[in-house]
């Protein structure tokens, strides 16, 4: 198999570094280029940290973008024009950019996902098949818990549960986000689905699904003990990618889940 030409966006944030230590033990890759928000005169494996450019990612066939919002479509409008692939794992985006990014799709293939654990994905799975199960009986709420250095909450991860709590209703998920709380000891189920962020520690990744009906629990849950499940996840989408015609994909179809 020729060997795919990667392109590493926001290279010195810990999911960079991180794809760029799993990319280092996959003979699949040649990491091409690594980019910042700004010019950082430093090389990584040999490859030197530059901006994001048209040239610089003239060389590569694929993009993996860990950045920020902001990032990401500046990403997406080189890529379009190069006619690149692009996996996504930004998180945070509005109702208005998903939308952008659909529009995107059209033109080249784009794998996004909240996050990229076999596990995480599984578990979205499950809590579509759970929240169809139950039916209206049953109220929702979803907890997540992260290392103190990550800014946004709701995390991608808990909003990606919350949409599949949506599908396995029927629902539109944006209608029924209820409240958003920060480091809460406790926090109280409702009509929607109300989400509660602790931010402590390094923890990698907690993520809990809950459904109650007043006279039981139904609980799903994932830890995450290593980072590296989701750079090495970013690195299948990346692989599985290549392939694919224009269109906005996610782990799911990666997955073949139905």
């Amino acid at each position: 198999m020729k060997k795919i030409n990667l392109a590493i966006t926001g290279c010195l944030g810990r999911m960079g570094q991180q794809i760029i230590k799993s990319v280092k033990n996959d003979k699949n890759f040649k990491l091409v280029a690594i980019t910042e928000g700004k010019r950082i005169n430093k090389k990584i494996n040999g490859v030197k940290i530059d901006i994001n450019t048209e040239q610089t990612f003239k060389k590569a066939n694929l993009i993996i973008d860990f950045t920020v919002p902001k990032c990401t479509f500046q990403i997406l409008r080189i890529a379009t024009k190069l006619k690149k692939r692009v996996v996504i794992g930004t998180t945070g985006f509005t109702k208005k950019e998903e939308n952008l990014i659909k529009e995107f799709s059209k033109k080249i293939p784009i794998l996004k996902a909240g996050n990229m654990s076999l596990g995480i994905n599984l578990l979205m799975y499950l809590t579509e098949i759970t929240s169809s199960s139950l039916g209206k009986n049953f109220l929702s709420k979803i907890y997540e818990i992260h290392h103190k250095h990550k800014k946004d909450y709701p995390s991608g991860t808990a909003l990606m549960l919350g949409k599949g709590i949506a599908v396995g209703k029927k629902r539109n998920f944006y209608s029924l986000i209820g409240k958003k709380y920060l480091n809460k000891k406790s926090f109280p189920y409702g009509s929607k689905i109300n989400f509660n962020s602790v931010r402590k520690g390094e923890i990698i990744g907690e993520h809990e699904v809950k459904f109650s009906s007043g006279k039981e629990i139904i609980t799903l849950n994932h830890e995450a003990f290593d980072r590296a499940l989701y750079s090495e996840g970013a690195l299948s989408a990346a692989k599985w990618l290549m392939s694919k015609k224009p269109g906005l994909y996610s782990m799911r179809d990666l997955m073949n889940f139905k």
